[in-house]
Order: C-alpha cells, then sequence, then structure tokens
C-alpha cells in the first residue's frame, strides 16, 4: 500500500499537458516543503514507443497503454487525467469508484450530461478529492486579483470584460487536430479558451451568472487538411496534413454578453482567430471604488486603478506580484522582480493540492468538480443562446 508521505500518479496523456504536470510533479517539493511527497508511478497513452521515450525522458516509473489496468492498481493515489475532453467522463468515474483521487483538464467534458455524470460521481465518492486543473487561478497576479475583492471594499460590481485571444487558427494550412473535431472536443475556442475566462471571472469576483443575454458562434474554416498521424491538439499539436480533406465541427470564436447575480454585466469573447495574438488572455473587473486589469502576455503583473484617491492622482498602477512574503506563491521562487512562467501555475497547482490532501489550506481555492459544473453551464447557456439567437436563463441549464 502507498505509504502516508507518498503519492503514486498515474497520468493519462503524454503530450502538451503531460509535460506541464510532469515538470510540476518533479519540481513541487524542490520549490515548496510539503508534507506528501509526489510520486510519478505511471504515465499512459496509446503509442508504446512514444510513451516509453517519454517515461524515460520524464521519470515515470511505468509505462502503459491500459488505462483501466492503470488506474484501478491499489498503488495508485492520484489519476491525473489529461486526454481529450471526450475522454474525460468514462476516465475520472473509473477512478473515482476505484477510490482515487482525480485531477482532471479543463472543461470537465465534452458535453453537458458527462459533466454532470462526472459531477455526481465525485459527489458519492468517500474520502477522495476530484479536481479540475484551472491551472491559471496559481497565477501570482491573479491569486493576489482574488485576495485584493475579498480584502478591499471596493463596492458595487459594474462590469466584466474577459477575453481569450489566440491567432494559431487562423491559417488553413493548420490540420484536423481533434480540438478541431466536435465528438472529441465538444466545441472550438469557446470550451477551449472560453472555459479558462469563465472560471476566471467566477474565481475572482465571487459572482455567479443569472443569465446569458446573447451569443455568436462562428466557423470562418469549414474544412482542414486530416492529420497524417495522432498528435496534440492546437499551438503544441506538431501535426502534419495528409492531403484529404474533413470537415470542421466546431466554433473557430464564440461572443457572448452576461448579466450577473450581483446585478454587473459582462462580455466574453474566445477565439483562434485573433491574428497576431499569441496567448492574450485576461480580464477588465470595473467596481465602484476600483478596477482591476490581467493580461496574460504580461502574466507577472497586475494592474489596479484606486478610485478613491483624490482625483489628481488617480491612475493605473502596475503590480509586478513578485515579493516573497507579499503575493501569493512568491515566497517559493525568486527574489523580488524575478519573472515567473507558465510553468509555475502547474507547480503552484500540485502544491495547493497536496496541501488539500495534508488536510492544508491551499493558497487560493482549487476548482472541485461541483466548481467546474457551474462553468460547465455557463459554457452550455451560451451555446444555447447562440443557436436560438435568444437570451438564455441559468436556470434553465440543468
Amino acid at each position: 500500500m502507498p505509504s502516508k508521505d507518498k503519492l503514486n500518479i498515474c497520468m493519462i496523456g503524454y503530450r502538451f499537458m503531460g509535460r506541464a504536470h510532469s515538470n510540476a510533479y518533479l519540481k513541487v517539493d524542490k520549490f515548496w516543503d510539503v508534507d506528501i511527497h509526489p510520486v510519478m508511478h505511471t504515465v499512459v497513452g496509446r503509442n508504446a514507443a512514444d510513451l516509453q521515450a517519454f517515461a524515460k525522458r520524464w521519470g515515470w516509473q511505468k509505462a502503459s497503454t491500459d488505462w483501466r489496468e492503470s488506474v484501478t492498481d491499489p498503488e495508485i493515489d492520484l489519476v491525473d487525467v489529461g486526454t481529450p475532453n471526450n475522454q474525460h467522463r468514462e476516465m475520472t468515474i473509473a477512478a473515482l469508484e476505484a477510490g482515487k483521487h482525480v485531477l482532471c483538464e479543463k472543461p470537465l467534458a465534452a458535453t453537458l450530461a458527462d459533466a454532470r455524470a462526472m459531477r455526481d460521481a465525485a459527489r458519492k465518492a468517500r474520502g477522495v478529492k476530484a479536481w479540475v486543473g484551472y491551472s491559471y487561478r496559481r497565477v501570482p497576479a491573479i491569486a493576489l486579483a482574488y485576495q485584493i475583492v475579498r480584502e478591499r471594499d471596493l463596492g458595487r460590481l459594474y462590469h466584466i470584460r474577459a477575453f481569450y485571444l489566440q491567432g494559431w487558427g487562423a491559417s488553413p494550412d493548420v490540420p484536423l487536430v481533434w480540438r478541431f473535431d466536435k465528438d472529441a472536443a465538444g466545441s472550438g475556442s469557446h470550451g477551449d479558451l472560453g472555459a479558462h475566462i469563465i472560471d476566471m471571472a467566477r474565481f475572482i469576483t465571487g459572482d455567479e451568472f443569472v443569465e446569458v443575454s446573447g451569443a455568436i458562434s462562428e466557423t470562418f474554416i469549414k474544412e482542414r487538411m486530416i492529420p497524417t498521424a495522432t498528435a496534440g491538439a492546437g499551438i503544441a499539436s506538431g501535426a502534419k496534413a495528409s492531403g484529404k480533406k474533413g470537415k470542421v465541427g466546431v466554433d473557430d470564436t464564440v461572443l457572448f454578453l452576461a448579466r450577473m447575480k450581483s446585478g454587473a454585466v459582462a462580455s466574453f469573447e474566445s477565439t483562434r482567430f485573433a491574428t497576431g495574438d499569441e496567448n492574450k488572455h485576461g480580464l477588465e473587473l470595473n467596481y465602484e471604488k476600483g478596477s482591476i486589469y490581467f493580461n496574460f502576455e504580461d502574466l507577472n503583473n497586475l494592474y489596479f486603478f484606486d478610485a478613491t484617491l483624490p482625483r489628481k492622482m488617480q491612475g493605473w498602477t502596475k503590480i509586478q506580484a513578485s515579493v516573497p512574503g507579499e503575493h501569493p506563491y512568491a515566497e517559493a521562487f525568486w527574489p523580488t522582480a524575478h519573472p515567473l512562467g507558465y510553468e509555475h501555475t502547474f507547480v503552484n497547482q500540485t502544491y495547493d493540492m497536496l496541501q488539500e490532501l495534508a488536510g492544508k489550506e491551499p493558497v487560493v481555492p482549487l476548482a472541485d468538480f461541483n466548481d467546474a459544473y457551474e462553468t460547465q453551464r455557463v459554457l452550455e447557456a451560451a451555446v444555447v443562446a447562440a443557436k436560438n439567437r435568444a437570451a438564455v436563463k441559468m436556470r434553465e441549464i440543468k
């Protein structure tokens, strides 16, 4: 049986997210003092040769092409699911029923029905944790925004303006990777990118959606070349085209407007066709007594406007969220003004998971399956609103 101070991990999927998660498991107890240490026990994938090479490179003890056998292995404590979205339901429920903790990549599932089944399975499971990897919560500047909203009296929230802009999909030469396949992904930019900014808005403000007031969805490129072999997704895929075309089944962009429980209004935009933007995502929050702005392409900085200052002193303040002992997560890494990167979000996420498993508080809350299901409901409401060209009340989305 696994020891109490070790966490034996089975990770399913070994491409983009597999690398990010592997790096986090390798580094978390180098940066942080933890009571429980992750053990890279088994990595699972379909291509045995590639899988063996990955396991050797990243330090996994075992490699397997049988996920069912791996997730029910008595030695495994946590199952990390980083597969295409349509595989999340079967794998996570199998792991939960086997008594394993689960970390699932976002969005929770490809469909609302699958997400609901996963949420219900997590509720029934006893003695285990089930999280969804909204890793951007672990950017120190975003965690700082979360703290500011709770520690300062900002007054009434008026407006949320959220965006996630990438440009990699704009080229017709990009092959038909699984992110363009509705059966595998469930949706396109909406579920892939929109899920992050919906979660970010809910997480920072603590506010909830009551209505998607209108939405528009568009697929600009209707067909793409079929890849020559299985590859990753999107900007990290490396897929090559075969010369044969297949139909794109998902959105390339979704824009929607919403109303929040607090009375605030909100706008959300997600696209893979923002030519010139690489990974530009964030939000602006306009409160009665101040505003907050974040852009991931400037990920170490949070911008704050204090409307309570005398008018002649008002202006946007750039806060470099890197001061150890002052800013979230900064204590574990480098001296002030020595920036962090994308990979550190996963290190911080792993630390917070280990804290929860040890019965301690994470730096900021993790998204459990209940939480992630609420984000999935908003995704669904926007799809329905775009299809019907009508407002959708959140109470209608079960």
